[in-house]
């Protein structure tokens, strides 16, 4: 049985997590700490578990491991801390808002001895493994190049204020789709060129990017990674890929499961999904890691990886250039 502590419920996908940790048989969620103790205090009620007074004494207890999901600014102090404290650090993407942050971040874990785990939750979709073993057999031939999106709303609050997020929509929305386009390639961006702007709601954070990549072996990719789906739309938005080789396309639609609900409750329209639970997959394979003394199948070097495509994406927006990663 994996014993595990969430720190912090800043970021949504927390409560996802949570869940997912609840429904392992062989997990047990031991308690929650938080730096906003209203929080805290109202999560853990929810959830049937203790709350911790801060997050020393969080990692002080007796667990195994901890998910970060604090506000993206927080993760290295957070991780640091778990690491000094001998427990194992699954981290919410992007890794860090700075390579600087990612490599300490890296360090400590390893010198600590404890695994650090990318959570990038779309690896461990079924209908990603299919394209990436189609891809692997050659059923499109010598693969040429990428499209992939990950179009959402605008979650506001701390994510557009960069102090805490180290950005807006491209670190937000850029590492999912950019570490999809690494796993599946098994080759490195060397380059990235990138238009960013605010299109949707006239304020001072980035909610529109357009990348487009090179990569180490040849292939060449785009990628919009914008919040550009107005509060009305029936989702929060999409994962896409097309892998585009020289005998045919391959394309993922990852989240088409869905329902349409038509609500009078709530004057609206949602899809519902009904496919895999991706987050689940994901802690589940996390501690499935753990608990068989195996590597945790996405590292805190790919976490890296993929949140330096966005730190590239800034760069070359500022500098209105193609840059190296």
């Amino acid at each position: 049985m994996l014993r595990l502590g969430m720190m912090s419920f800043a970021h949504m996908h927390a409560h996802s997590y949570a869940a997912a940790i609840k429904a392992l048989p062989n997990a047990r969620l031991v308690g929650i700490a938080d730096h906003d103790e209203d929080r805290a205090k109202s999560v853990a009620a929810g959830l049937g578990v203790p709350v911790f007074r801060d997050y020393a004494e969080l990692v002080s207890a007796e667990i195994d491991a901890v998910v970060v999901a604090s506000e993206n600014a927080r993760h290295r102090e957070l991780t640091e801390m778990a690491a000094a404290a001998g427990k194992h650090v699954l981290c919410e993407k992007p890794l860090a808002t700075t390579a600087e942050d990612g490599e300490a971040m890296i360090a400590a874990c390893r010198n600590a001895g404890v695994q650090l785990m990318t959570a990038f939750p779309c690896r461990f979709s079924p209908a990603m493994g299919r394209l990436k073993a189609a891809v692997e057999q050659g059923q499109v031939g010598a693969l040429l190049a990428l499209r992939g999106t990950n179009r959402g709303r605008c979650p506001f609050g701390w994510f557009v204020e960069p102090t805490l997020s180290g950005g807006g929509a491209v670190i937000d929305h850029t590492v999912h789709v950019a570490d999809l386009m690494r796993w599946l390639t098994g080759s490195e961006v060397t380059q990235v060129f990138a238009e960013i702007d605010n299109r949707m709601f006239g304020s001072g954070f980035d909610d529109t990017g357009m990348l487009a990549l090179q990569f180490a072996n040849g292939v060449f990719g785009t990628l919009d990674s914008s919040w550009s789906r107005p509060r009305s739309f029936p989702t929060w938005g999409d994962v896409t890929l097309a892998a585009v080789g020289e005998g045919g396309t391959l394309t993922l639609d990852m989240f088409s499961q869905n329902l349409v609900l038509y609500s009078d409750k709530t004057g609206g329209v949602t899809w519902v999904p009904w496919g895999s639970n991706v987050d689940l997959l994901m802690m589940q394979a996390f501690v499935n890691a753990l608990l068989e003394g195996k590597p945790v199948p996405v590292s805190g070097e790919d976490g890296l990886a993929a949140a330096k495509v966005a730190f590239a994406a800034y760069r070359s927006s500022k500098e209105r250039q193609p840059v190296s990663v």
